[in-house]
């Protein structure tokens, strides 16, 4: 059984066969899938998906959404999070992060708002989920201020240097289909030199496609599309497994302990299904 650490289910890209997402990750074998927010409006949405489709869900402000927003977003995340920190649905704060590779994006606002959010998770003793472009050291130079009771670096591209310093913050580091490139070689070689004790498995789905569903420029002009779904990810994992020279089942399981180690709830979670 799979986890799926990493999906933004409410994305529009799935709104006309959202529930046929769910059941065909379920049917592969996809037991619990994370739904993270990206801003105040979408705080409901996840938190209600999660509950619908016995499934779990983050509440943070996305870097690439802090542009237009104020203190206000920030209030409005405290009070999320302060109304449903009893839910055991909810298993950390995120999507939060800094975005060093759009341009135009405001570095020290995404860094003000980041800063906030780790403060909450902190006071919170909630995980966090977090986004990772051209931006590890700067992330590491605030955990290291704030110390969260770890999370995961979402889609993770950093440098092996770096990997070691997530994880010995207590984080795990997110790989999905981004690994299934055959060019992208500085990543294969860390998802399989890393220790498997510091790796879980996402899809980011509908965005990050693997190397099956991607599409060429032209492709996607004539309007060939390239989707990621949740349903993807044992053949995500297969592939990691293959370079890793073990199988799916081990994959399967220690991908399983890391995400529970990263996100407690999701253990609890699992157990209460299991009793129900």
């Amino acid at each position: 059984m799979w986890i799926d650490t990493h999906c933004h289910l409410d994305a529009p890209e799935f709104e006309a066969d959202r529930d046929a997402i769910v059941a065909r990750a379920r049917a592969g074998g996809v037991c619990q899938i994370v739904l993270p927010a990206v801003a105040p409006f979408d705080f409901d949405t996840v938190r209600e998906l999660a509950h619908a489709h016995g499934l779990s869900y983050a509440l943070g402000i996305h870097p690439m959404y802090t542009g237009p927003l104020d203190d206000g977003a920030l209030v409005a995340l405290r009070e999320a999070l302060s109304a449903h920190r009893d839910d055991p649905r909810l298993v950390a704060v995120g999507e939060i992060g800094l975005d060093h590779f759009v341009p135009g994006l405001d570095h020290d606002k995404q860094d003000y708002f980041y800063t906030r959010q780790l403060a909450l998770a902190r006071d919170l003793g909630l995980p966090v989920l977090l986004h990772v472009r051209r931006s590890a050291d700067a992330l590491l130079k605030q955990l290291r201020r704030f110390r969260v009771s770890g999370g995961i670096a979402h889609a993770y591209n950093g440098s092996a240097e770096q990997a070691r310093a997530f994880i010995d913050l207590g984080f795990k580091l997110g790989f999905g289909g981004a690994m299934t490139f055959e060019r992208a070689l500085q990543l294969r070689r860390l998802a399989t030199g890393l220790p498997l004790s510091a790796l879980v498995l996402e899809t980011d789905a509908p965005d990050i496609p693997p190397q099956w569903l991607y599409r060429t420029a032209a492709q996607r002009a004539a309007g060939e599309t390239s989707r990621n779904e949740p349903a993807e990810l044992p053949r995500i994992a297969a592939e990691l497994a293959r370079l890793r020279g073990i199988e799916p089942a081990a994959l399967a399981a220690a991908s399983r302990d890391n995400a529970h180690a990263a996100l407690p709830r999701l253990a609890a979670l699992e157990a209460a299904e299991v009793i129900a």
